[in-house]
């Protein structure tokens, strides 16, 4: 396996169990939950994952273009 795909699969799933893990959480939460509370709550795991995603793309970006290890930088 190439060297950038197995740096790239460590975010990949690390996104996909927290994903999961927000769409669990949150779906027992309004389960439970009567009235606006159960639709307010409802964006919480939307808004997470779209950010989560978003850096794990960025993530995946980064490995790409040769930053495997972004940290020495500070």
């Amino acid at each position: 396996m190439d060297s950038h795909k197995k740096k790239m699969l460590a975010p990949i799933i690390i996104t996909v169990l927290m994903i999961l893990y927000y769409i669990i959480y949150f779906g027992l939460l309004i389960s439970l939950l009567e009235g606006i509370y159960k639709y307010v709550l409802g964006f919480f795991p939307l808004i997470f994952s779209i950010v989560i995603i978003k850096v794990c793309i960025e993530r995946i970006k980064e490995i790409k273009g040769g930053e495997e290890d972004d940290i020495s930088k500070y």
